[in-house]
């Protein structure tokens, strides 16, 4: 009788898979709070919660970036057992089919209820979508302008596939590029922790003054700096078993070394100081630092402790993508709907993390038993009876 364990590949990161599972669903709760913080977002509660900022500053200098960088090592993975053609082919169908999908249906109500909020459009969503969507120009401006069609929360995957193609290209003019980039990149012992996080603290004090992100592909060129260096970092240095070593050697120095660059941040950012330059200067190497830190620390404490596979992991591993592609428009819809209920913050919060979870698990379990859904939500095209016997193997 086949079992399990015949199926798994001496290469199968199960503590990878927990990372990228923990950070896409750290989403959720994210973009729950964004309705509650003082910064931009589709749609507001009309809860403030000032205690909320600093905990959504300290996720958000690295959740993008980890997943970045858990991105460039899957795709490393992958080429080491297919060609660059049918790497590009593969991450092509899995990657723009569901942005396409995503942009046609799941992302306009997204749109539609934000100018409802700030504009008080007065028509119905098939009005907006019909005689507005199709814009691909700016109609509605509540601050700053929408142009449609959007990609909101999809973003992601456009980034991710325009660093994949790049990379390949790359590699299809130096097939060698690879190996020899590992091989020169040096970040044993403590270095590992430094050369890293210098090179974001540059990217914040260099380009995010003068590019502010927008997720709009052209013009981000920050955000480009920080997630491609994230991304290609993950690339090189997922065979590198001498450095995963340090990587968990170095967990409690990089935890101690994060939380120091992070208190200095939140303290620079409240304001404690005399604004000067330098003072500027030393907030973006605290920044970057943390960014850089915090991911090795999850690294290595994961690498360390999340080692042990389970049915959950195998669900969730092909689960939480479908889950992402649908979670902020669950999130926005379901909020909406709660605006003048006169419910508590706490109350509110919990029915939108609640009901964004289960239609993210209904989604899934629907779209994954019907074959024509399941590209447009980035799984594979199989049947079922295979997919059963895929659940045991890498993604």
């Amino acid at each position: 009788m086949t079992t399990p364990q015949q199926f798994q590949n001496p290469e199968r990161r199960i503590d990878l898979d927990w990372v990228r599972i923990l950070a896409f669903g750290l989403l959720i709760f994210y973009h729950v709070g964004m309705l509650y913080v003082s910064w931009g977002f589709h749609i507001k509660s009309v809860h403030r919660l000032t205690w909320l900022e600093p905990v959504m500053l300290f996720l958000n200098p690295w959740r993008l970036s980890l997943l970045f960088l858990v991105s460039g090592i899957a795709t490393r993975f992958m080429l080491g057992k297919s060609s660059l053609a049918s790497l590009a082919g593969a991450r092509s169908a899995r990657l723009l089919i569901p942005l396409i999908f995503g942009m046609l249906v799941i992302v306009p109500p997204q749109s539609y209820l934000q100018i409802v909020e700030s504009l008080g459009y007065p028509a119905g969503f098939f009005d907006f979508y019909a005689r507005h969507y199709f814009a691909f120009g700016a109609q509605f401006c509540p601050n700053p302008c929408i142009v449609l069609p959007t990609w909101n929360h999809l973003w992601f995957v456009v980034y991710l596939w325009v660093y994949t193609m790049a990379l390949i290209g790359v590699l299809a003019l130096w097939p060698a590029g690879a190996d020899w980039a590992g091989r020169k990149l040096v970040l044993a012992g403590p270095w590992l922790l430094i050369v890293p996080c210098l090179l974001f603290a540059a990217w914040r004090l260099v380009l995010f003054p003068a590019f502010p992100s927008t997720h709009a592909l052209f013009g981000d060129w920050y955000n480009h700096a920080d997630h491609a260096t994230a991304f290609l970092f993950g690339f090189l240095l997922a065979k590198q078993e001498g450095i995963w070593r340090d990587v968990e050697r170095h967990r409690w120095a990089a935890l101690v070394a994060a939380a120091a660059c992070f208190s200095a941040f939140i303290l620079v950012r409240a304001g404690l100081f005399v604004p000067s330059p330098g003072l500027k200067w030393f907030a973006s190497l605290a920044y970057g630092c943390y960014q850089w830190l915090a991911i090795a620390a999850v690294l290595g404490f994961a690498r360390r402790y999340f080692t042990a596979d389970s049915p959950v992991r195998r669900y969730l591993t092909d689960a939480i993508f479908p889950y992402y592609i649908m979670h902020q428009t669950a999130i926005i819809v379901i909020a909406h709907q709660l605006h003048d209920s006169g419910l508590p913050a706490g109350i509110e919060a919990a029915i939108v993390i609640i009901g964004t979870a289960l239609t993210c698990v209904a989604t899934y379990e629907l779209v994954r038993r019907i074959a024509w859904l399941r590209p447009l939500f980035g799984l594979r095209a199989v049947p079922r009876p295979v997919a059963r016997m895929e659940q045991h193997q890498p993604a």
